[in-house]
């Protein structure tokens, strides 16, 4: 669930960076200025009235009342919230799209959320419906068509169907970017691909 980003070595960062980095540098800025922008469009901000969470919009006028114990960001249409100790889903109206009832839950990512039942991962889709039912100990994010899991002590990776690509094997592990994935062996860093091989064998 949301684990904090590893402090990878910076020369080790360096020395990847320009075998993953190929777009130009005015490509790069046009499509962050463009993220950007999409991004601002009808963005919703978390404020809190008497405890409870609601979300308004870049007027101050509230567009979601105060009523959840725990509220986040927008990610995809969708925002995780907190009703009792209970998490569940809600749209940009409010409206609840999936109730809440898991344990623990993160933001959704490539149209699949990580969601915790009975202390196992899963992830469900935006109508709800659990597409890889809950099984791991932990699980992170989607990316690039890839989430890290967790199996006893070891992460490896899967796919948006459930099936394992890459076997449990690391101590600690990143996401995907630009095919990349940076993973820990003992208390080394290195760099896989898509497929487990190792592009950067680990390093202090």
């Amino acid at each position: 669930m949301s684990k904090l980003h590893k402090f990878i070595p910076f020369f080790l960062y360096l020395s990847i960076l320009g075998l993953v980095s190929c777009r130009p540098l005015e490509q790069t800025q046009a499509s962050t200025s463009v993220s950007q922008q999409n991004q601002t469009i009808n963005k919703l901000f978390l404020v809190k009235q008497n405890g409870k969470y609601g979300y308004i919009d870049q007027s101050g006028k509230i567009v979601i009342t105060a009523q959840f114990d725990e509220a986040f960001d927008f990610s995809e249409g969708m925002a995780k919230v907190k009703v009792g100790d209970k998490f569940g889903y809600i749209d940009s109206t409010g409206k609840t799209v999936i109730a809440a009832q898991f344990d623990d839950a993160d933001d959704f990512s490539e149209g699949l959320a990580g969601v915790m039942s009975n202390g196992k991962m899963g992830f469900l889709d935006r109508t709800g419906q659990m597409i890889i039912s809950p099984q791991f100990d932990d699980a992170e994010d989607f990316s690039e068509g890839m989430a890290e899991v967790k199996i006893g002590e070891k992460w490896g990776y899967i796919n948006k169907v459930g099936e394992i690509v890459i076997a449990p094997q690391f101590e600690d592990s990143q996401n995907f970017l630009q095919g990349l994935a940076s993973v820990k062996v003992g208390s080394k860093w290195g760099y896989i691909d898509k497929t487990g091989k190792f592009i950067w064998n680990p390093t202090e």
